[in-house]
């Protein structure tokens, strides 16, 4: 098991001092963790069917109507009347909370689509008739997947770009930051709409065209904090020693670096959610009818005689953008040097947590 040294502790005792980060760490792992199984909590089939002393799952294989005693070949329609009678005879289905997929089109709609919510939609259905809070889980699967995927690799090319230049310096910062200050300046709007123009944008698409400039935001910090350390005498020493300069990098001064990136990383993550958001809204972003917060966005402001679909949609984007902000705040405050010594956890004292000295008397690149 893991464990914590005092540095760590203390850092963990801050963010939970932060008790709005805390919970909101908390809130948003709940949600992200239902989501990620949104096929077992918002689908149009059964998860689980026990038919003729016969266990099939049809979430993770199709079936055709006549293993139920049907007469087609194709896939089974659960939610066919018959269909259904014929499996309750000799058996019984569990259903997902939701029985509907994102992509289900409810035909026995009350009144034409967009309907309001009801007992069988909870926040009503779309102008497809599709049902708002299957659309909603799975949405917000994939925008939490795709910021995060998005800040990690962006973070990995920042924290690599931004440790060369800082660390060599000279002709390699020069001629690396005019190049970040030329790509900077490209328009991601013009580029994103003529993509759209020439292939049918995907995840992968917007992740690869998003993440040639995303990665820039890292740089500065990570530079700015090897500029610093790279005339250190341990780094000296270490070279006087011949220790190659990639160890030096990596080893010894990237762990320091690595407390501004973190702090920075949540707020990275907010704002790769709303750019795939905006994406969305636009019509630029996923292939049509994929599941996606920016969508219901669209779909509210479309059809302004359904107000629940916009409501719906801003509430939920700012709530889950409010809590990765207040995990990205509880992050800051861990990790913020004026505030690491002033609510040491009880058993430590307040200068240095079990007699270890001050933080400035540690070695540099000794966190870790």
């Amino acid at each position: 098991m893991l464990e914590l040294g005092p540095l760590g502790r203390r850092r963990l005792h801050n963010f939970r001092a932060n008790r709005r980060g805390f919970w909101s760490l908390w809130i948003f792992l709940v949600l992200f963790g239902v989501s990620l199984f949104s096929e077992f909590v918002a689908n149009d089939k059964p998860f689980l069917v026990y038919y003729d002393g016969g266990v099939y799952m049809p979430i993770f294989k199709a079936y055709p109507e006549r293993a139920f005693g049907g007469e087609f070949e194709t896939e089974a329609d659960y939610r066919d009347p018959v269909v259904a009678k014929l499996i309750e005879e000799k058996g019984w289905m569990l259903w997902p909370l939701v029985r509907y997929n994102y992509r289900t089109v409810a035909w026995n709609l009350p009144e034409p689509a967009p309907s309001p919510p009801d007992a069988e939609h909870w926040l009503g259905t779309d102008d497809q008739a599709r049902d708002v809070v299957a659309r909603l889980i799975y949405g917000f699967r994939i925008s939490v997947l795709f910021g995060f995927t998005l800040t990690v690799i962006s973070a990995i090319i920042g924290v690599a770009a931004g440790a060369v230049q800082g660390y060599f310096g000279g002709w390699i910062d020069l001629l690396f930051q005019r190049f970040i200050e030329i790509w900077a300046g490209m328009p991601t709007l013009f580029l994103l709409i003529i993509l759209v123009n020439i292939v049918q944008p995907n995840f992968w698409w917007l992740l690869g065209l998003l993440l040639l400039f995303s990665w820039m935001g890292f740089v500065g910090v990570v530079r700015a904090e090897f500029l610093r350390a790279r005339n250190f005498d341990y780094v000296r020493a270490a070279r006087a020693l011949g220790v190659s300069s990639a160890r030096i990098m990596f080893r010894h001064v990237l762990p320091n670096a690595m407390v501004a990136t973190i702090t920075f990383m949540p707020f990275t993550l907010a704002g790769s959610v709303t750019v795939l958001t905006s994406l969305d809204f636009l019509g630029i972003g996923l292939p049509p009818g994929s599941a996606s917060l920016g969508e219901v966005l669209a779909q509210g402001k479309a059809n302004l005689q359904a107000p629940w679909l916009g409501f719906t949609g801003f509430f939920v984007i700012a709530i889950m953008l409010s809590l990765l902000i207040f995990i990205g705040e509880a992050v800051r405050d861990a990790f913020d040097p004026r505030k690491l010594f002033a609510g040491a956890p009880p058993g430590e004292d307040a200068a240095g947590g079990d007699r270890a000295g001050p933080l400035g008397a540690q070695p540099r690149g000794s966190e870790s």
